[in-house]
């Protein structure tokens, strides 16, 4: 299985300090947030990565190199122009293969096994499957509603035909598994978001689109003030405990 790293963004909300400073190599508790999604990947039993570049992008090969300090091989896809979290995914098509693959954000530090993810994913005979949390700002992020069986019956303001009534709110983690059949719901180029015209798509489509609800820690910096938690949070408690959780 092969993984890709989405960090091509400018990170304009973080600026002016991304303005020398790509978003993937901001620091979080003295270390480039990118290292943190590496060693996600790595931790999983994932060798094989693909990072998107843009903004900066050159500091951020510079940075990770070949991957071979991470225990990982690190390929790049280079974009000339932002193309979202859609176009990234399709521009870098090439790259992924045909088996299934994961991807993650570069500006998200999770605690997750992604060996567990994947398993639940294959499971469920899931064409995507979208880690899923509870958190007091579902409303501001969008709401990913999930039926009893735990197949997405609305994304966003998107209902799948034929959806159970009985659905519980939840909110995208940024990091999901993807069939190579989502590309058949993807334009073949140019920029485009996955949430807005992908997953809207499979879910007319029928597509077995699953949620993996997730409790353990997430950590978002996109802004100055997430960027003071995530620092506090990580001094006040390193990575490297507990383990992390799936809800049940």
């Amino acid at each position: 299985m092969r993984a890709m790293i989405l960090a091509a963004g400018e990170g304009r909300r973080l600026r002016p300090l991304t303005e020398r400073v790509p978003k993937a190599l901001v620091e979080v508790g003295g270390r480039p947030l990118v290292d943190y999604a590496i060693e996600t990947v790595a931790r999983s039993g994932i060798d094989d990565v693909i990072v998107n570049l843009h903004h900066l992008g050159d500091r951020i090969r510079d940075h990770l190199g070949d991957g071979s300090r991470f225990g990982v091989r690190v390929r790049y896809s280079e974009e000339l122009r932002l193309l979202g979290s859609g176009g990234g995914i399709v521009h870098a098509r090439a790259f992924l293969g045909d088996e299934a693959f994961v991807t993650l954000n570069a500006d998200t530090i999770i605690e997750i096994d992604l060996r567990q993810l994947v398993a639940a994913h294959r499971a469920n005979g899931a064409a995507a499957t979208l880690v899923l949390r509870k958190d007091p700002r579902m409303q501001e992020y969008g709401v990913i509603a999930l039926e009893p069986s735990g197949r997405v019956g609305a994304f966003l303001d998107h209902r799948r035909p034929g959806a159970s009534a009985d659905l519980e709110p939840y909110m995208y983690t940024g990091v999901q598994v993807l069939e190579p059949s989502v590309f058949d719901f993807m334009p073949a180029e140019g920029a485009f978001s996955i949430t807005s015209v992908t997953y809207p798509a499979m879910l007319d489509a029928g597509a077995a689109v699953f949620g993996y609800p997730f409790d353990g820690r997430w950590l978002t910096v996109g802004t100055p003030e997430e960027l003071a938690r995530a620092t506090d949070e990580l001094i006040r408690r390193p990575l490297d405990s507990p383990e992390p959780r799936r809800l049940s």
